[in-house]
C-alpha cells in the first residue's frame, strides 16, 4: 500500500481531485480491510460491463452519472449513491464531468469482465 496520508489525517476530497484529471482512471484514497475506496472523474459513455464476483458501490460527489443496464437505467446525482450488484451487466455515463467515490474491493478491474483501453491501472494511490 502506497498511502501518502499521515496518521489521524482526513482525507480531502477537493485537494485529492486536485492530483489528477484524467477521465475514466480510478484513484485509490482509502482502504477498510478488503475493500478500496476510489476517486473517478467521468465523462462521455463507458463500456457494457459486469462484475461477475462483486457488488460495486458508486458514490457521486459533484455532477450526474446514468447507469444503463439492459433493462432501464439509474440517474444518480450529487450526494446519492447506487449499489449495482454482482453479475448485472451495466454502462456507466456521463453527460458532463462527474466526481464519483467508487467502492469496491481490492484488485477489481474497472472494466469488470472486459479487458480494452479503457481498463485503468489497479491500485493506484494519490
Amino acid at each position: 500500500m502506497n498511502n501518502q496520508q499521515p496518521p489521524y489525517s482526513a482525507i480531502n476530497f477537493a485537494e485529492k481531485f486536485a492530483l489528477f484529471h484524467d477521465q475514466w482512471a480510478q484513484k485509490v484514497i482509502a482502504e477498510m480491510n478488503d475493500y478500496q475506496f476510489k476517486l473517478a472523474r467521468l465523462e462521455g459513455e463507458f463500456i457494457w460491463h459486469r462484475h461477475a464476483e462483486t457488488d460495486e458501490t458508486f458514490i457521486v460527489l459533484e455532477g450526474e452519472l446514468v447507469i444503463e443496464f439492459r433493462d432501464g437505467e439509474v440517474t444518480v446525482g450529487a450526494g446519492e449513491m447506487y449499489v449495482v450488484k454482482k453479475g448485472v451487466e451495466h454502462k456507466p455515463s456521463a453527460a458532463r464531468e462527474t466526481k464519483l467515490l467508487v467502492i469496491e474491493p481490492r484488485g477489481v478491474l474497472n472494466t469488470g469482465d472486459e479487458t480494452n483501453e479503457r481498463t485503468a491501472v489497479n491500485d493506484v494511490w494519490i
